[in-house]
């Protein structure tokens, strides 16, 4: 993409509505804009990071084998009267009426949805166990948008549902959908710690929050620092076998938020050298409640008895569109974001520094082209622009590398290669660069398999 046929409305000034990093530089860097309170309009570069977070979370569904389909935003509030929330979900709920005076609502979750969907469609015990998933904008009226999309009253968000036989294979789904998120959140470039949570209103007695630790997190924690430590799940994990002992490994040791902490417990079970007290981000959640909605609303199938049988289930959660906020919240210095390479908007910001110099035109437009040829995504500064606001608009914007090209360079026969997270600089031949960044991308996207 030419950055002069574009559309990335920087940003020089500091907004004054924006209280944390995530929300100064998305603003900055051109992401999103404000349309009203808690809801943002996704700029062409926040979009792309956007998509690039949502195939990810879909990949890793997938591998865990949820099926995907698409619901709708907008529901019966029918179904909230079957199951009994829709007078007690509160004024959170945005509550509307149709032209035929239905009432109806703009969807903050969807188990209710979901649970009429399989009701109507699976009778039997041998269509079991079924994860269902989909990636959907909501709605929530927040008292107080604030910090961005971190805390948005519209917000994209994947959520899945499981539906099994019983209580022990429930636990199973509920295993397979946990280990996927710890792989979704490590592709992309974050280190999310497991913690029990409040079940709130989507009910049920267990549920696990992902939090990223970070200074301006909304919610405390606590935990074992050695759950800070402990690695990503392989790729080559196998969510056919038994993931017990993994998801055991990372629930026994105490982890906790803040609204069902016990200091009295924290204090018995964890050393003092090894307590952690700190700041977090939620970005997913996973809970099990059981029969809760599929008994207030007949979800029944036939058991191998011929008995019927009132299905487990279960439900997870990720916040898409909070998590760009996370990754910059986790990743960033005082000239801008650092994207990880997997969700990066652009793979590499190539920088004319003299747009209308004919050799480095010439230079320029051959790397574009042998780039792109490669698979990479390419951001192609070729505007008039002078170089220090180049420089800092690239920074800014966060692009994993940037390739510098000018005359005085290539009168050496060099290109310099900057790496964004480190900031180091390499001064390479044209052919050396080119492999460079190749080289880095295919082994990104190696490690993200």
């Amino acid at each position: 993409m030419r950055l002069s046929q574009y559309f990335l409305p920087l940003l020089r000034d500091v907004p004054k509505e924006a209280e944390i990093v995530s929300h100064r530089l998305m603003l900055r860097a051109g992401l999103i804009r404000q349309s009203s309170a808690g809801i943002y309009t996704w700029l062409p570069l926040g979009t792309r990071v956007l998509r690039n977070i949502e195939q990810i979370v879909r990949e890793e569904q997938d591998r865990a084998g949820a099926i995907e389909l698409l619901m709708p935003t907008i529901q019966s509030a029918d179904l909230w009267r079957e199951s009994g929330r829709y007078d007690d979900y509160g004024a959170e709920m945005l509550r509307i009426q149709d032209r035929h005076e239905r009432d109806m609502l703009y969807g903050p979750t969807n188990e209710e949805l979901i649970t009429a969907i399989f009701r109507d469609a699976v009778k039997s015990y041998k269509e079991l166990p079924r994860i269902l998933y989909h990636i959907q904008w909501k709605f929530r009226d927040e008292i107080r948008p604030r910090f961005g999309v971190m805390r948005g009253r519209e917000f994209l968000m994947k959520d899945s549902y499981s539906f099994d036989l019983d209580k022990e294979a429930a636990e199973k789904s509920y295993n397979k959908m946990f280990v996927a998120y710890l792989r979704t959140f490590a592709r992309m470039g974050l280190h999310a710690v497991p913690m029990r949570a409040e079940t709130g209103p989507i009910g049920g007695d267990l549920s696990h929050e992902f939090i990223i630790l970070a200074d301006t997190g909304e919610s405390q924690v606590y935990c074992h620092k050695d759950l800070v430590e402990m690695p990503a799940p392989p790729a080559d994990l196998d969510y056919a076998g038994d993931l017990t002992e993994y998801v055991h490994q990372r629930t026994a040791l105490y982890a906790a938020t803040d609204d069902v902490h016990d200091p009295k417990r924290f204090e018995q079970e964890v050393p003092a050298d090894k307590r952690l007290s700190a700041r977090g981000i939620e970005v997913g959640q996973v809970f099990y409640f059981g029969t809760k909605y599929s008994e207030a609303m007949g979800a029944r199938v036939q058991g191998p008895d011929g008995d019927l049988v009132t299905v487990e289930m279960g439900s997870y959660g990720v916040g898409v569109s909070r998590l760009l906020g996370a990754i910059i919240e986790a990743s960033h210095d005082e000239a801008g974001i650092i994207w990880p390479q997997a969700v990066a908007p652009f793979d590499v910001g190539l920088i004319n520094l003299k747009a209308g110099d004919k050799d480095t035109d010439a230079a320029c437009e051959d790397l574009y082209a042998k780039l792109q040829a490669a698979g990479l995504e390419i951001l192609y500064d070729d505007t008039d622009d002078r170089a220090g606001a180049k420089f800092a608009a690239m920074d800014l914007i966060g692009l994993p590398w940037q390739l510098v090209v000018g005359p005085k360079g290539l009168k050496a026969g060099e290109i310099e290669v900057k790496e964004r997270a480190t900031g180091a600089r390499h001064s390479l031949t044209f052919d050396a660069s080119l492999n460079m960044l190749v080289d880095k991308a295919e082994q990104a996207k190696r490690e993200a398999a």
